[in-house]
């Protein structure tokens, strides 16, 4: 029984470790859209997809839209 209920808690706590890695990787990509259109839309830049923010949730703006933003 004992070990049901450590499998199960460990899948659980798997599945939340998961909504957070998503919901983050969401917000990335939110913003990176947004960013993008008000503070260099003279940048071409294709947005990756939603699986790339969710294998490395982080801002993935060119460069040179993130040199704007700090001016």
């Amino acid at each position: 029984m004992w070990l049901s209920l450590f499998l199960y808690s460990n899948t659980m706590s798997g599945d939340l470790d998961d909504i957070k890695n998503n919901m983050c990787a969401l917000e990335y990509f939110l913003q990176d859209k947004k960013d993008h259109k008000e503070l260099c839309p003279e940048i071409k830049w294709e947005q990756p997809k939603l699986e790339k923010y969710k294998k490395d949730p982080k801002s993935h703006l060119p460069k040179e839209c993130k040199e704007d933003e700090d001016n």
